[in-house]
């Protein structure tokens, strides 16, 4: 809810108005789990290298902030075919340079 100040004009009254207006993500803190309060996020890594979100900042339990599921849904793998605009195996693989010839080099 935001305060509008609004200009009298025909038809109208002018006044202080409490609007509702939209909330940017950025603005909105995530529910630690345990503790039911609103915290910062912090990354931690577990011991099999996984990377997860905990919870830290005052009253913060620090424990595991699962991910949303949406989130899960929408990351995309990496395709493993070439598609069209790929640079074919064959080419990556070509030695162009020789650091022991000079091989490569341009003519200066």
């Amino acid at each position: 809810m935001v305060k509008k100040h609004i200009k009298q004009g025909q038809g109208h009254e002018g006044g202080i108005f409490t609007v509702e207006a939209p909330l940017h993500a950025s603005n909105v803190q995530v529910v630690d789990p345990v503790t039911g309060r609103a915290v910062k996020v912090g990354v931690r890594y577990l011991e099999d290298g996984t990377k997860v979100r905990v919870s830290r900042g005052l009253g913060a339990s620090g424990s595991i902030i699962p991910r949303p599921e949406i989130l899960k849904i929408r990351t995309t793998p990496r395709p493993t075919v070439a598609g069209p605009k790929d640079t074919p195996m064959d080419v990556v693989l070509e030695k162009t340079y020789d650091a022991k010839t000079g091989k490569g080099m341009p003519e200066l």
